[in-house]
């Protein structure tokens, strides 16, 4: 299946000029338009590092570009011409002043508007770039001024908030150098950003979900597992799995709505064929600064030869963890310091969650070269348990009388959510029963800190994990939270209906803070999709099983039966955006309003 949004070769035409800088598949697939250079900021320029402005001045051009990253030529949304948009380069203690102009041409698939949100940074609530709550959106022909202090350092990233221009090329890194030296030495310096591409009309792409959400799933399990499964488990244990699934009408092989049957996978904005490289010198001390500003795509990283050590998660340090391996979410960062040595190339490899597909680039000593490129792991199953059911079933019933349940009618009403064979189950909103956008209820979830997740279990290969995760910093409060928040993740998988306690942000009411107050939200994901929850305005400071300060980040990944808990010092007045940042799930309603009132 496929939907030619940019009108066709013909139409294409009038990008012929632009064509020229155009690569496709052997370099990767965007380049910077020239002349659009930001008169008062300045380029930096070094290997790996293209298109890198810097200072506290800005100007910055949202408008459509012709790209190829399959072989084909396509529109995407871009900044100053370029995906991904120029890496900006602040300083903590200045005033930044980024000019963003809105040039998207006339019958834009991409609208009239435009916006762009600084993710994970903090700011006053009209600068945050969220149409419908910071500000009306960027109309066509317009420019608008975003101003304020930078006041915190590290990797963050920033994209745009209207529509699916995300998904179509508009995003970017955003490095703010710290004030005071760091507390770790190196001697380069890289970004790496993760993105997911698609040819399709990003808007096509999700009516496409709504109408067949497990267009992308082509692993699903054939008579042979069932076979193979029954000289394992034995008969009597497969059929009652195969019973729950088919109960669920789901299937353990779903682990992600879009994958690389509809992506391509991206490294700064290069294929695996263009091969992204940054450069060393043998023993040189790297800094890799990780960015999954993917759409819908989860990652796991790891670079064959080398250990990584990790010194920072969402643009805050933390204490140095080596590992060989780690998943990062949608939009979550990590940086992490690598000595290669002893060979002159090194692949760093990024395949997704699910097993589909993979982009990769190099680390080498010059231009060029290439290291082995490990195979995809096996595509992981999903059991009960990662459910987060314990031995409990769909909706809280009992495995074996699954298949007595009403499925059209959601959640079931009036269900007994108390203790069930001795132990007391999770407890959900009145909104989720009876719900016909609630197809799943988790009933024993568990915080999962220590588990590196689906797929990377045992794996042979240190993973990283929330837990081995410490802020450099004590709890930055100090206060218990004076009240809990309890949200439930949820959703439908055939309807691609996603939500909070059952409510899509139309009929939603906004969550509301006191200015100043310390606070805890419980966030219980009741669905079998893994969701990365981002509070816009506001630091999320994870806590442990204990109810200790663990971490402090600004994207909450939450696997699938998880429940985790972290503390809000509601420091920031005004109306903020709460959402899962796996773009289809958020415009299809998981999302709130928080208002932050005196």
């Amino acid at each position: 299946m496929s939907f030619d949004f940019f009108g066709g070769d013909a139409d294409a035409s009038r990008f012929l000029t632009r064509r020229r800088f155009v690569q496709g598949l052997a370099a990767g697939g965007a380049f910077a338009a020239l002349g659009l250079r930001p008169r008062t900021s300045w380029a930096l320029k070094g290997a790996g590092e293209q298109n890198v402005l810097a200072g506290t001045e800005f100007d910055l051009r949202v408008g459509e570009t012709a790209v190829n990253f399959t072989g084909r030529t396509r529109y995407a949304a871009t900044v100053n011409g370029s995906v991904p948009a120029p890496i900006l380069r602040w300083r903590e203690g200045t005033t930044v002043n980024l000019r963003v102009a809105n040039a998207l041409p006339a019958g834009s698939v991409y609208g009239h508007h435009t916006s762009i949100h600084w993710h994970g940074i903090l700011l006053p609530a009209n600068m945050d770039g969220v149409p419908g709550l910071s500000f009306n959106g960027i109309a066509r022909g317009e420019t608008f001024q975003y101003r304020f202090d930078v006041r915190q350092s590290g990797t963050y990233w920033y994209h745009s908030h209207s529509g699916f221009q995300e998904q179509a090329g508009l995003y970017g890194a955003l490095i703010v150098d710290a004030a005071e030296p760091e507390p770790f030495r190196y001697e380069r310096d890289y970004v790496v950003l993760l993105t997911d591409w698609t040819d399709l009309d990003p808007g096509a792409l999700f009516r496409r979900l709504k109408k067949m959400s497990d267009y992308d799933n082509r692993s699903k399990r054939t008579v042979g597992d069932f076979l193979r499964d029954v000289g394992r488990d034995g008969f009597g244990a497969t059929l009652a799995d195969r019973r729950a699934w088919g109960d669920m009408r789901m299937t353990p092989t779903d682990l992600s709505d879009v994958n690389a049957n509809t992506y391509t996978y991206l490294m700064n904005g290069t294929t695996s064929l263009g091969n992204w490289t940054g450069l060393f010198r043998s023993g040189e001390k790297v800094r890799l600064r990780f960015i999954n500003g993917s759409a819908m795509t989860y990652f796991d990283v790891r670079i064959p030869g080398l250990k990584m050590t990790v010194v920072a998660a969402d643009g805050q340090n933390v204490h140095p963890v080596t590992v060989d391996e780690f998943r990062i979410a949608v939009a979550e960062t990590f940086d992490v310091i690598v000595e290669p040595s002893g060979q002159d190339a090194f692949t760093i490899f990024a395949q997704d969650m699910g097993r589909t597909g993979y982009v990769s680039g190099t680390l080498a000593v010059r231009e060029g070269l290439r290291a082995p490129v490990p195979a995809l792991d096996a595509c992981p199953i999903l059991s009960m348990a990662d459910m987060g059911h314990g031995g409990m079933g769909h909706a809280g019933h009992d495995m074996g009388a699954m298949q007595g349940m009403d499925h059209g009618g959601g959640a079931m009403a009036g269900m007994d959510h108390g203790a069930h064979g001795g132990g007391a189950m999770q407890t959900h909103p009145a909104s989720e029963n009876g719900n016909p956008l609630v197809d799943m209820q988790t009933m024993a979830p568990v915080p999962k800190l220590d588990d590196p997740g689906i797929g990377l279990r045992d794996n042979g290969r240190q993973v990283l994990t929330y837990s081995a995760l410490r802020s450099l910093f004590e709890d930055p409060d100090g206060r218990e939270p004076g009240r809990t928040i309890e949200l439930h993740l949820t959703g439908h998988m055939e309807k691609f209906a996603w939500s909070f306690n059952g409510i899509k942000f139309a009929d939603a009411e906004p969550l509301r803070l006191n200015y100043g107050e310390r606070l805890r939200i419980t966030l219980v994901n009741d669905t079998m999709m893994t969701h990365p929850i981002h509070l816009h305005g506001l630091w999320s400071d994870l806590e442990d099983e204990h109810g200790q300060f663990l971490v402090r980040k600004h994207t909450i990944d939450m696997p699938p039966g998880s429940k985790r808990s972290y503390r809000v010092r509601a420091d920031a007045l005004g109306r903020w955006a709460y959402h899962c940042h796996l773009l289809y799930h958020m415009e299809a309603g998981m999302f709130r309003e928080v208002r932050v009132e005196e």
